[in-house]
């Protein structure tokens, strides 16, 4: 799934925390596991790096279902 203009990255995180399954970033080159802490700090500061502090688009790749819903969720209510 796409998430667009996530501006509270803390929220953002705070939704994958709450998945019970493996829950991914993909980009071009690399697919980060967004349940590890380090995975977390290293993608998203690199993110927040080359995007100002807003991250325009986001591909999130959720194994459970449930866990997409979560997320879809989060995405609602920006």
């Amino acid at each position: 799934m796409k998430l667009k203009h996530i501006v509270d990255i803390e929220k953002f995180m705070e939704a994958v925390d709450g998945c019970t399954g493996k829950v991914e970033l993909v980009g071009p080159d690399i697919r980060l596991n967004l349940k590890s802490k380090i995975a977390q700090l290293v993608g998203l500061t690199n993110l927040l790096s080359y995007s100002g502090g807003e991250i325009e688009e986001l591909e999130v790749v959720a194994y459970n279902p449930e866990d997409s819903i979560r997320l879809l969720k989060f995405a609602a209510g920006m």
